[in-house]
Parts: C-alpha cells; structure tokens; sequence
C-alpha cells in the first residue's frame, strides 16, 4: 500500500513551478489567518478572565458587607435577649413581691378584723394593674439599638 504523494512546501526541489507559488501563497494567507484567530481568541479569552476576576472581586466585597450586617445583627440579638432576659428576672421578683404583700395585707385584715380600705384588689400580675401606685421610669438608652 502505497501512501499518497505529497507535493513538497520548501522550495528544495528545481522542478517547483507556479503552481507551487500558489500553493505556498495560499498557506501563508491559511497561517496569517490562523495566527490572527489565535490572537483574537486570546485576547477574548483574556477579556473573559478579567471580567470573571472582577465579578469576584464585586462578590467577595457584597459577601464581606452581608458578614459585616449578619455579625451587628447577631450581636444586637444577643443584646436585646440579655436585656430581656433581665427584664423577665425583674418581673419575676416583683410578682414574688406583690404576692407576699398580698398575702401580708390579708394577715393584717385576719388579724385586725377591720376591712382595709384598698382601691382595686392587689393581683398577682402587675403589668395588668389598672393604675399603678408609681410611674415606671424606662432609660432612653435602654430601648435604643
């Protein structure tokens, strides 16, 4: 089996004639083209490149500012629960309070015999108290976040 014969590209052989010119004038034009797609496929892709780097820069900053809202959300949630959780050992001593005080008015009403004189009945929940005997002053810089 014989293989096909080539014609040669180099102008080595003497027997080259026009034909041959032409043949080489068309592979150069086929090379200079190449090279240029080449060239322009580079530069394409490197366009791409610095355009994703720059997408990643813009979302590494957006990821940086969400990290920076989440750490001052979580820590005025830590914040607001601590005071809350003041708030609620305060409200559970006083309602020990109001119940011994309750419980102190009605051995002193049992053991004098004499029906006190209270405008509304002493209740076990003062936050429903209709009128409560003295203002409850809160800081402004309590309730600030």
């Amino acid at each position: 089996m014989a293989s096909p014969q080539r014609p040669a590209s180099s102008g080595s052989g003497s027997d080259m004639g026009s034909g041959n010119v032409g043949m080489d004038e068309r592979k150069r034009k086929r090379m200079e083209s190449n090279r240029l797609s080449a060239q322009r496929s580079r530069m394409k892709k490197q366009k791409l490149m610095e355009d994703l780097i720059g997408q990643v820069a813009q979302l590494q900053k957006a990821n940086v500012g969400l990290v920076e809202s989440i750490n001052a959300t979580t820590q005025n949630y830590v914040d607001v629960e601590s005071r809350n959780n003041v708030l609620r050992a305060q409200m559970m001593e006083l309602t020990d309070r109001l119940g011994s005080l309750n419980s102190l008015l009605q051995m002193v009403e049992d053991a004098s015999l004499l029906a006190l004189d209270i405008p509304y009945p002493m209740i076990e929940q003062p936050w429903q108290a209709p009128f409560p005997s003295q203002p409850i002053l809160a800081n402004v810089h309590t309730f600030q976040c």
